[in-house]
Parts: C-alpha cells; structure tokens; sequence
C-alpha cells in the first residue's frame, strides 16, 4: 500500500461517517463504501463483492424510534479495508464487519454523547443571532461523526490482519451478549415510540394485520411491503376522506367526480 491509498481510504471513511448522519449521498452504504475502497486499493471486483453481500445483510438495518441500527459505515470500511488492503478472503471479511458493525454502534453513541455540548452551542450563538456560530455548530458534529469512524479505519490500516480479527473475538460473550439484549429493549422502546405518534382508530387493524403476517416464514420483506402498498392504495381508493367522495362540500353541488356516487348519496 502507498501514501495516496492510505489517504484515499481515510478520506472514504471520513465521508462514510458523516454520510451516517446525513444521508445525502449514502457513502455509508456497503455497497458504496465498500466499492469506493475497492477502487482506492485498486481491488474494485474485491470491493464490489463484499459491499454486495454486506448491502444484503444492511437492508434491513435502519434507525427506529430510539433504537440505533448496527453501524453501516465503519462496519463497511474497516472490513473493506482487510479484503482490499491486506488480502483478508471476502467470507472472512463479512463475518469481521458484523464486529465492526456492533464497535461502531458503540462508537457512534459515544459520538453523539460529544455532540450534545455543540447542540447547546448552537442554541447559545442562535440566541445571539450569530449565524456563523451555528454552522461551525453543525460542521463540527458532522467533523466529530467523520471522526469516529476515519480514526479506527486508521487503527485496522496500522494494525496486522490478524491481531484486529483477534481483538475482536477476544470480546468476552457477556459484554457481546448484554449489548444484544440491551440492544433489543431498545428496538422495543424505540417501536413504542413510533406506534405512539402514528397510534390512530384507522392504523390499528393495519398493525394488528402486520403482527399476524409476520410469522408466516413465506412472505419475505418484499412481499410485505407490496401487501401494505396494496392495502394502502386500496384503503385509499375506498375511504371518503381521501377521495372526497363520502361526505363534505363536493358532495352537496354533485361535484364528487364519480357519477354513480353522487347518485347514490343524493339518494340517501
């Protein structure tokens, strides 16, 4: 590995960790981050094959409520950065980013701890109508999350192969296995929040069907998404509300847009 490689890495990796935050240009996806390092080395296929397979586990990590997904970002490049730069085979890539994934979670807790004092910050130099405070503010969380992950990126270039893969699996099973359990009373509390804000009379028998399609092993992630675009286009079709076709103004001058219902309401 050269100078310009090393650079091009940490610059990757910077921009995967604010990406985390903004979601602008989605660096942080495996499937980018990992193929922009494969590039850098000058191992694009090597990239584009671990950030396929690692975009596959990803798809379904997202951020609920209070519930912090598994880190995409620094799970992406430190693993991309063992199977493109030090020759690490791709299966033992992906197995070595899901630990990466459970550090990085750590890690951007931690990050966004340091953040809080800038959030008040920002308040302070609103307060004072100080513009440019607030953007420096905002520049320096983003800084402090380009950080939290360029800087153990750093640690997987400096360190061998091999000593980062068994520090990682020198973690004891407990402290690995109380983040897992802490980690899903936090999925938990993080639904509960989002079932509060969208609790509604009209949403509850959509949830009640969700929790009863979900046992059913054969329906993927896929098919319960058309059968709720379904029922949301369906529901859309048939409820008043929406169509203006129930109750309201355009009904009383037979404006409704649908003859046979302006009949049948007239009728009524």
């Amino acid at each position: 590995m050269n100078v310009l490689q090393i650079i091009l890495v940490l610059l990757i990796s910077f921009l995967a960790g604010m990406e985390s935050v903004l979601d602008e240009w989605q660096f942080h996806q495996p499937i980018l981050a990992c193929t922009l390092i494969g590039l850098a080395c000058g191992q694009p296929a090597m990239g584009i094959a671990l950030g396929g397979s690692l975009q596959l586990i990803a798809l379904g990590w997202m951020n609920i409520g209070a519930a912090m997904a598994p880190d995409a970002a620094l799970c992406s490049t430190a693993s991309a950065v063992l199977v493109c730069m030090k020759g690490v085979p791709v299966s033992e890539g992906i197995a070595t980013a899901l630990l990466f994934a459970v550090a990085g979670l750590t890690l951007t807790i931690f990050a966004r701890s340091l953040t809080i004092g800038l959030a008040h910050a920002a308040d302070a130099a609103a307060d004072k109508n100080n513009i440019r405070g607030v953007e420096m503010a905002h520049i320096g969380a983003l800084m402090i999350q380009g950080l939290r992950c360029a800087i153990p990126v750093a640690l997987v270039i400096a360190i061998p192969a091999d000593a980062v893969t068994a520090g990682l699996n020198a973690i004891p099973t407990w402290v690995s296995g109380g983040l897992s359990a802490a980690g899903g009373f936090i999925v938990v509390v993080g639904y509960a929040m989002v079932i509060n804000m969208m609790a509604t009379p009209k949403l509850w028998p959509f949830f009640i069907l969700g929790f009863a399609l979900a046992p059913l092993t054969g329906i993927t992630l896929i098919g319960m998404g058309m059968i709720g675009i379904f029922l949301a286009l369906v529901y859309l079709q048939l409820s008043p509300e929406f169509n203006g076709g129930g109750s309201g103004p355009a009904l009383e001058g037979g404006t409704g847009g649908d003859a046979l219902d302006d009949i049948l309401n007239d009728y009524e």
